[in-house]
């Protein structure tokens, strides 16, 4: 039986969580998931095994026709998140966000392409083209990955499921993240919430700020939970284990929040993330892809107005350290809350990742805390 970070009885960083700690609870976001698992044995291009899927983050109903603004932060580029390069310029995003396998990124975008085109049949027309946002991570260590076994009937799945969805966001080896691993532990999708205290001498505000990681990156040595080297304490109970090498993975990050903030603002906030991968373990190796993007459901840019202007409401600069310190947190737990949710997978070749191993982290943080108390004296009568 799988469970979270916060049900084992352990916490990150100071800020309460929202209500489901996940990335729905910003008012309006929806997550949907299409997962693909069959087959077993030797890689058979074409045929499989098969451990891969798609992932989709609405931002809310009809986001072509009410933009919200955007930002992102590339921490390393060994990796794609297709339709950045016009969320940066514009500062806007107006299509769901996808997540599904690299060599998927080109399916899944024409699915997107398909999907939106039915719903909004004026794009290519009196309306622009779209470029779909599509992210992607490697999941070749378990899956046939050349084999692109995505196809448009479960990107539409992803997205129709998010559109009904109203409860928990799925984790672990579901969507995106169901062929992944992180630290050469089994990962793949996890989520995280924040709800954001901001106060001033004559004014009181509360937001919701949510992250969701398709993770995949790192080494079992580099594992840091919690301030604790978990991975170099597990590893030599592992040593025996098969671990990938080409495969430096990557990983996708998507941040949701309801503070009405700029597309500048939004891009800064993407930069703290990387410090919350980087908690975790990652030092952004050569072939990984750590890439960020973020979007505020505040403020929304209608496409179609007779007006030339648009008032929007912006937080103050001054005003934004809480969410800085939130989304490093929300980054960190939603990465922790992949390993802790997803089960072990044997692949393609035999390849296997193994689950964390929550009894034995639990072990771990526990003797860490005892120890720490002793260190500094407390508890003492």
């Amino acid at each position: 039986m799988r469970s979270r970070f916060r049900e084992l009885g352990f916490s990150i960083g100071r800020v309460p969580t929202g209500p489901g700690n996940a990335i729905t609870d910003v008012p309006g976001v929806r997550v949907g998931h299409a997962t693909l698992i069959h087959g077993e044995g030797p890689l058979l291009v074409g045929q499989g095994p098969v451990r891969t899927g798609v992932t989709a983050i609405l931002p809310g109903d009809a986001v072509y026709s009410n933009r919200v603004l955007a930002g992102s932060f590339v921490l390393n580029g060994a990796g794609e998140v297709s339709g950045l390069t016009q969320v940066d310029e514009w500062g806007l995003l107006e299509t769901p966000i996808l997540l599904t396998s690299t060599m998927s990124v080109g399916k899944v975008s024409d699915a997107a392409v398909q999907w939106m085109t039915r719903q909004n049949p004026g794009i290519g027309q009196e309306d622009e083209a779209i470029i779909p946002v599509v992210g992607e991570c490697d999941d070749s260590w378990l899956s046939d990955a050349v084999g692109r076994h995505v196809r448009s009937e479960h990107v539409y799945g992803a997205i129709e499921q998010a559109q009904a969805s109203d409860g928990p966001v799925a984790e672990g080896s579901v969507g995106a993240g169901t062929g992944l691993v992180t630290c050469d532990f089994k990962a793949g999708i996890g989520t995280s919430s924040r709800r954001v205290a901001l106060r001033s001498h004559d004014q009181q505000l509360d937001y919701n700020l949510g992250v969701l990681v398709q993770s995949n990156f790192g080494l079992m040595r580099s594992l840091c939970i919690a301030g604790v080297p978990v991975g170099e304490i597990l590893a030599p109970d592992f040593s025996d284990e098969a671990k990938r090498v080409r495969n430096a993975g990557s990983i996708v990050c998507v941040i949701a929040t309801d503070a009405p903030l700029l597309p500048s603002q939004i891009s800064r906030l993407c930069k703290r993330a990387a410090l919350g991968i980087g908690r975790v373990g990652s030092f952004a190796a050569h072939a990984s892809g750590e890439i960020v993007i973020g979007f505020s459901t505040a403020n929304k840019v209608p496409r179609a107005t007779a007006g030339l202007t648009h008032r929007i409401e912006v937080l103050l600069d001054d005003a934004c350290d809480g969410l800085y310190e939130a989304v490093v947190e929300c980054t960190e737990e939603a990465i922790v809350n992949a390993l802790c949710m997803a089960e072990s997978m044997r692949g393609h070749s035999d390849h296997f990742a193994p689950a964390l191993p929550l009894d034995a982290l639990a072990d771990i943080l526990k003797h860490h805390h005892a120890a720490e108390v002793h260190r500094l004296g407390l508890g003492r009568t």
